[in-house]
């Protein structure tokens, strides 16, 4: 059952792959002479390097700004009691049940005011909120009572509340803030729905490039990108497990 799970997962992207090698001017699987030729066209489009660039930048800014504001948030939800707290986390949390075209659509028109709009920054206050919930609803998981009493401990035996946070809490949490920070990454990735309504011809992000090209051909090119995003997901995982760890990333063993 288990290998049956895997193959469905991987065979659609086996067939990304095989599409993007194929000779033909139109998408064939399985591909018809093996050529390298759209990923030469793909790399030497500067509007694609663009785009890449864009949406890796875009994404990890992201994370790293809902990493530092969601963490404090889950702290406070779990260690304090106050007027309105269920509202507060319904609130935070909305951005996982909202369409995101909503999303998208209600901070053009709010960032209008204040000249918020098609630009970086626009991009990456949209992104944060759509991708904050991931690492708060990961990091307060792991806020438990138990972990509350080694907080107690570490108080009591004098060390100052920085000191608690980072030699005690952080470690705690750290599994549940890796796996919200990939989720949250991989959202803001491939994220098309919020991003159409920031992007511009100079600013782009990958999948929005995407969308926009099928809409007037559909060619190689297009599983060649999807490719070497597949290609590069799969190295960065081999070179994390190479250097550091992926057990590191997740545990504090």
């Amino acid at each position: 059952m288990s290998w049956a799970l895997l193959a469905y997962l991987v065979l659609p992207l086996v067939v990304i792959l095989g599409a993007s090698l194929s000779t033909t001017p139109f998408l064939a699987f399985p591909p018809e002479g093996i050529t390298l030729d759209w990923y030469r066209k793909m790399m030497a489009d500067p509007s694609y390097v663009s785009s890449f660039a864009t949406s890796t930048l875009l994404a990890g800014a992201a994370t790293i700004l809902a990493v530092i504001m969601t963490v404090p948030a889950a702290l406070a939800l779990a260690r304090f009691s106050f007027p309105g707290k269920a509202a507060v986390s319904s609130i935070l949390m909305s951005p996982l049940v909202l369409p995101h075209i909503v999303l998208g659509a209600a901070l053009l028109q709010f960032g209008a005011y204040f000249g918020l709009t098609r630009n970086f920054l626009a991009l990456l206050v949209g992104h944060t909120v759509i991708v904050a919930p991931f690492v708060l609803r990961s990091a307060f998981a792991l806020l438990t009572p138990e972990q509350r009493a080694l907080e107690e401990a570490s108080s009591d035996l004098g060390a100052r509340p920085w000191t608690t946070f980072f030699l005690v809490v952080l470690p705690q949490i750290r599994p549940g803030i890796v796996t919200g920070s990939i989720f949250a990454f991989i959202s803001s990735f491939i994220n098309v729905e919020l991003s159409i309504f920031n992007t511009t011809a100079d600013l782009n992000t990958i999948p929005v490039k995407l969308f926009n090209y099928v809409q007037y051909t559909i060619d190689p090119t297009i599983a060649a990108v999807s490719g070497a995003t597949i290609i590069a997901a799969v190295l960065a995982i081999v070179i994390l497990d190479l250097t550091i760890g992926l057990d590191m990333l997740s545990d504090r063993e």
